[in-house]
């Protein structure tokens, strides 16, 4: 399997494990270069860091950034950022202040539809205040018995047309790829086969992320099919982007895939680790 997954969170995001057991698991399941990758957000990054030294793994930063795009929500990966860089931070920032009110109109949602105190039932899944988003009220919602699991959550309550649900506008796609380069780091389209895009779109997105300065797409991930890991090898090549791979992974039982069980980039693929 491929040592290498470029996109996971921690508890400073909406992750199960704080960033120190993050590098723990995955250096135990045999990842040897890892990105944390947490939402619109880099405080676990120094801890990441530290522990990843410790156990032998090439560590990158990273972040998550969440974009609007034509009325879809996208997130745009960030490989090898300056944490520190004053632009990325303060775009960051901009991003988390806005989720407050999200989180607020979702409770309201959730309200309307029989389901009381949602949001502080949220909030206690939170380690990070500025960071509540929808993985924490779906965990609410499966500890009420709402759902089985995460995933049901989502289908049931959090997507476009369910009580739950709250259109947000996001950073741009400009902004999200302006603040990563701004940082020294590599923009990455993340899970790309989870929008729901005719092909039109589909082919205007990437265009418009290679033509503002993206570097790569997530060919291989946790929400792809062995299909899908084909059909973004292609847009890749055609697109002149690097491949990038990453389980995505968010907690033991809560993701589709665990550290150390991606499998390795189709025949073709440039991966992105070849820049580092």
């Amino acid at each position: 399997m491929l040592p290498v997954d470029l996109h996971c969170h921690s508890t400073r995001s909406d992750g199960l494990l704080t960033p120190a057991e993050v590098v723990v698991r995955a250096a135990e399941r045999g990842v040897r270069t890892l990105a944390l990758t947490d939402h619109d957000e880099v405080s676990g990054l120094r801890e990441a860091r530290e522990h990843a030294s410790r156990a032998g793994v090439a560590f990158i930063d990273g972040v998550e950034i969440s974009v609007t795009w034509s009325g879809q929500t996208l997130h745009v990966v960030g490989l090898h950022i300056d944490p520190q860089n004053a632009e990325l931070a303060a775009g960051l920032e901009q991003i988390r202040s806005g989720r407050q009110h999200r989180a607020e109109s979702i409770a309201s949602g959730l309200e309307q539809a029989g389901i009381e105190g949602s949001l502080a039932g949220a909030r206690s899944y939170v380690t990070n205040p500025e960071l509540v988003g929808r993985t924490h009220f779906a965990r609410f919602l499966v500890e009420r018995g709402h759902a089985r699991d995460v995933q049901s959550v989502f289908r049931k309550y959090l997507t476009a047309g369910k009580p739950g649900y709250v259109p947000h506008q996001w950073a741009s796609l400009q902004q999200a790829v302006h603040w990563i380069k701004a940082s020294g780091g590599m923009p990455v389209l993340a899970h790309p086969g989870r929008y729901k895009l005719d092909n039109a779109l589909r082919e205007s997105m990437l265009a418009s992320f290679a033509e503002l300065g993206g570097a790569a797409v997530e060919v291989v991930t946790g929400s792809h099919t062995p299909d899908q890991y084909a059909t973004w090898a292609r847009y890749a090549q055609r697109f002149g982007l690097f491949a990038s791979a990453g389980s995505d992974f968010h907690g033991p039982g809560e993701s589709r895939r665990d550290f150390g069980e991606l499998p390795e980039l189709p025949a073709g693929c440039t991966p992105v680790w070849k820049k580092f």
